[in-house]
């Protein structure tokens, strides 16, 4: 299915007859190149466009992939009627691409390697995999409430500082010990502050190695940045359909890959639809996501950064987002300022996965019981600010005692954030994680302090730092009462 490059065609040359800042038209006398063909111009054949139409028999109008400071008419333009392609292989792992393949992490320079084509066809029904499976992550707040199908899409909605990143290498980290998969990371209209900080996260947590990173970045044009997604989904798809692995993927920020296309279209003087978006918006988000898929030989599940404009979620962006997604993860700036972290919105965050008939009738049960407690202490925090807790009713106090208990179950120390917080990262288990909710939600720990839930993994570890505490408190009020003691001989 995947298209392999050739390159031993004989080239064809042309020239450019209009530059309009990054659309170039080109003449060719015969064999127009088809489109999405890659021509080389400019000074050195250091100018990169793509075609996006054909005017007439002579004519193609082309989008720049690089900067065109420097085109001028008259400029000769050579093809060999290849499309964009990147790398492939064993070798592309823990290195950093841009979206012509080229390496960006000042590393080695890497062999010749085989190219594909960026532009491939979703993988037809007949191969894909029928079975909903539950993509486990390690991380309790996710896969108790939030369950990811394997090779699905979910969405990460949050704003700068919640802990999108440290969700994100968590997740990749994971994705070693749980799946023995890759993770590639896409970063499309990324600054470069932003992709150099990832970069030195995942070497310092020791996870690049077992992943690849692309970058489009802000300051390129918006056809590079419009082809990033695509180059990076080949790269996974290789490892997928050839190399027969899982693959995580991970892109930030699908809104402004949105954003690139609605550009290109306004350049290529397409008459804008609704709110400014271009009229073929559907078909190009279509066209990326249907290729993420699960099939017989391996998985593509992704998580996507999704930034809603305005927070309106009515937004046309945001709209064809959401029917590509089959789960939602709402990261809240509220609990992240409680110190809550994963700082997932537990009530705004939903999936397509938590059913019976998916997920299991135990496993369904558990998280209505959640939802409803938690739900019911949303309600009661007015009350609990006015009046205090002791006016509610034993009903009401048990049930803020159990969501205050669950709230603190759901946070967990990260193997990524160990050598900033100083807890050793723990990886839970779905049945385990289901375990602790089950005997909270029974009120079987309602004497244990709720610290004791906090920033652990299972229910035991939070059974067993109650303990911990206690005996503290044990024996300094044993060496308390001893000093007493002491002193009131001393007197006597």
């Amino acid at each position: 299915m995947a298209r392999d490059v050739n390159y031993n065609s004989t080239p064809i040359f042309g020239s450019v007859v209009a530059v309009q800042g990054s659309v170039v038209d080109i003449w060719f006398d015969s064999d127009l190149p088809s489109i999405n063909t890659v021509i080389r111009t400019g000074p050195d054949n250091t100018i990169v466009v793509e075609v996006l139409s054909q005017l007439d028999e002579h004519r193609v109008r082309a989008i720049a992939l690089t900067p065109t400071q420097g085109l001028a008419r008259g400029m000769v333009a050579e093809t060999d009627g290849g499309q964009l392609s990147v790398p492939v292989g064993k070798e592309i792992m823990g290195r950093m691409f841009d979206v012509f393949g080229n390496t960006i992490d000042h590393g080695e320079a890497l062999s010749e390697l085989p190219r594909k084509s960026v532009h491939q066809l979703p993988p037809p029904l007949s191969k894909r995999s029928t079975k909903s499976e539950i993509f486990e992550t390690g991380i309790k707040a996710i896969d108790v409430m939030v369950p990811l199908q394997h090779g699905g899409n979910a969405g990460l909605f949050g704003g700068a500082g919640v802990g999108k990143t440290v969700l994100l290498t968590e997740m990749i980290h994971n994705m070693v010990g749980y799946h023995q998969g890759i993770s590639m990371f896409c970063g499309i209209g990324e600054r470069c502050r932003e992709g150099h900080e990832l970069y030195h996260d995942m070497k310092k947590a020791d996870v690049l190695k077992d992943m690849v990173m692309m970058f489009g970045q802000m300051n390129e044009p918006p056809g590079a940045r419009f082809r990033v997604g695509h180059a990076a989904l080949t790269m996974a798809e290789y490892f997928r359909d050839d190399e027969h692995r899982d693959v995580l993927l991970l892109i930030d920020n699908v809104f402004r890959f949105i954003q690139a296309g609605m550009e290109v279209s306004g350049l290529m003087g397409q008459m804008p639809s609704r709110l400014g978006y271009q009229p073929t918006l559907g078909t190009e988000l279509a066209k990326l996501e249907e290729r993420i898929a699960n099939t017989d030989t391996g998985a593509i599940t992704s998580i996507q950064a999704v930034y809603v404009p305005a927070d309106d979620l009515t937004d046309p962006a945001a709209v064809h987002t959401f029917s590509h997604l089959s789960a939602s993860i709402t990261l809240s700036r509220k609990r992240a300022g409680e110190g809550l972290f994963p700082a997932i919105d537990l009530l705004q965050s939903s999936s397509k996965m938590a059913t019976p008939g998916v997920i299991g009738e135990r496993h369904y049960h558990l998280l209505q019981q959640i939802k409803q407690t938690l739900a019911q202490y949303e309600e009661l925090k007015d009350i609990i600010a006015m009046l205090g807790l002791e006016q509610l009713s034993v009903n009401d106090r048990a049930i803020v005692n159990r969501a205050r208990r669950l709230e603190r179950f759901f946070t967990q120390p990260f193997f990524t954030t160990e050598q900033f917080s100083g807890l050793k990262g723990k990886g839970v288990k779905l049945d385990e994680a289901l375990d602790g909710c089950e005997r909270i939600l029974k009120d079987e720990f309602k004497d244990l302090p709720e610290r004791a839930f906090y920033m652990v993994g299972t229910i035991d570890e939070a059974i067993e730092k109650a303990k911990k505490e206690q005996s503290k408190k044990d024996s300094k009020a044993g060496t308390q009462n001893a000093a007493t003691s002491d002193k009131e001989i001393a007197k006597a």
